[in-house]
């Protein structure tokens, strides 16, 4: 059993004893603190919105969270079943104090989290999720009396209120998508994607959608981290040649892969590239537009080289969605996001939208005239090697870390989010994670082979230390 607290939310495994997993106990604390917070931190904005994935445990804890909101004294408007870039939306659309997103986004079944969002439909900083923690630990909670109870809502418009806003942005051309009568597949893990992808395309004139996995029942068919060995299956539709392309998103919607024509995987680190190439191209065109960007250090340096070939200048942030919008923001980046597939366009909103990235996307290959392969021939090409080591409660984490950045203090080293490790061209970051108890280790190079080599290396460095400690 699991329970973290982070700068991703409260995320635990369902089940066992409270404070190991994110039982009903964990919900109702950590929902009544977000209450408390929201209270002290607007005390004129009385609404919070709810929605959640597919997750079979989903239903248990959205009327868990629903309740608590309630006896706080806090109104609830419950999207149901969502996305977490709708419930984003929802927050700033209804004027609310706050929102709660229920989904472990890519982690299995077992698990389920609260992700906490502020007034502008962002996620809460560092700072404020100590607050927020602070609070849970001390039991610091004044619930309402019974004639200031909260109130209870459903709102199920939000999806198509999402769909119609990404129609009215200027660089979505339902025209050019329609004309080009494309033939897709769609994977959404048996979650919210299942129902929002669907929808979005019809409203984008594509009329061909094979749909795969697409009942949001919460039985994950496969693995829910679209990596390529988890999409056996849209690879093998892929490879029928039946189809333009293959459209993958995890349960909570807010990472996006394509997959090819041919079956190749388009790659995960270049959905952001390519619709960031579409969106830069276009803005040189505005006078005064910016056209820099941002991505995480575990992100390819592809996005690096798009960005310099439009003529801007590319911001590297700490891991985790709050941090990327922080230096967008300052950076006035018109494009940002995660290597992980998160496209995060401000022009809609600042949080990682999969149906947004969509949308982008579809225009790009629908203006660029040819196959989906043939677009992702014109990037650069980088193979990152994606790696973790599983954690056990005697591991000292920032001791290792401290130990491989002291093995290689002759190379530039980058600390703000664990190591981060630069070579002649290839780079490695390792760092801690807030969603799951591992240490990721990203390489990448050139070759896939180097990139695999690196990390295998790294891996050893960071077992021999471990060894030497016990």
């Amino acid at each position: 059993m699991a329970l973290i607290k982070s700068i991703s939310g409260i995320r635990g495994t369902i089940g066992g004893r409270s404070g190991d997993g994110l039982t009903p106990l964990d919900v109702v604390k950590f929902t009544a603190a977000f209450g408390q917070w929201l209270r002290q931190r607007n005390p004129g904005l009385q609404t919070v919105v709810i929605g959640r994935d597919g997750r079979l445990s989903g239903e248990m804890v959205s009327k868990l969270v629903a309740a608590t909101l309630q006896g706080i004294g806090l109104n609830v408007i419950d999207l149901g079943l969502s996305t977490t870039p709708t419930v984003e939306l929802a927050v700033t659309g209804e004027g609310a104090a706050g929102g709660i997103i229920l989904t472990a986004s890519h982690n299995p079944i077992q698990w389920n989290a609260l992700k906490l969002l502020n007034e502008t439909g962002e996620f809460i900083s560092a700072q404020d999720g100590a607050d927020v923690l602070a609070i849970a630990e001390a039991e610091a909670i004044d619930f309402a009396e019974v004639r200031k109870l909260g109130q209870y809502r459903t709102d199920t418009t939000w999806l198509q209120q999402h769909i119609d806003l990404i129609l009215a942005l200027p660089l979505v051309d339902r025209e050019a998508i329609a004309a080009r009568n494309f033939r897709v597949v769609v994977d959404a893990v048996n979650s919210t994607g299942g129902l929002a992808v669907p929808m979005l395309l019809e409203a984008l004139g594509v009329e061909h959608i094979t749909k795969l996995h697409c009942e949001p029942t919460g039985n994950f068919a496969h693995n829910p981290e679209p990596l390529p060995e988890n999409l056996r299956d849209i690879i093998k539709e892929m490879e029928k040649g039946t189809a333009d392309l293959g459209i993958v998103v995890d349960p909570d919607v807010d990472r996006l892969a394509f997959i090819c024509e041919d079956g190749s995987p388009f790659g995960e680190e270049y959905t952001l590239v390519a619709v960031a190439d579409y969106i830069l191209k276009h803005g040189k065109e505005k006078p005064g537009q910016s056209v820099n960007t941002v991505s995480n250090l575990s992100s390819t340096v592809a996005l690096r080289d798009i960005t310099q070939k439009h003529g801007g200048q590319h911001f590297a942030s700490a891991v985790g969605e709050v941090n990327v919008v922080e230096m967008m923001k300052a950076n006035k980046a018109p494009i940002g996001g995660e290597g992980n597939g998160g496209i995060i366009y401000p022009e809609l909103h600042y949080g990682r939208d999969a149906l947004v990235g969509i949308a982008l996307f579809l225009t790009h290959l629908a203006r660029f005239g040819k196959s989906a392969s043939m677009l992702r021939r014109t990037y650069p090409n980088y193979y990152i090697s994606k790696n973790k080591i599983e954690l056990t409660p005697d591991i000292n984490v920032d001791a290792v870390l401290d130990r491989i950045q002291a093995k290689y203090a002759r190379n530039p080293i980058n600390t703000i989010d664990g190591v981060k490790i630069e070579f002649d061209k290839e780079w490695v970051h390792l760092r801690k994670s807030n969603t799951e108890p591992i240490i990721r280790i990203y390489s990448e190079s050139e070759t896939l082979a180097t990139a695999d080599h690196l990390a295998g290396k790294i891996i050893n460095d960071i077992r021999e230390v471990i060894s030497e400690k016990r």
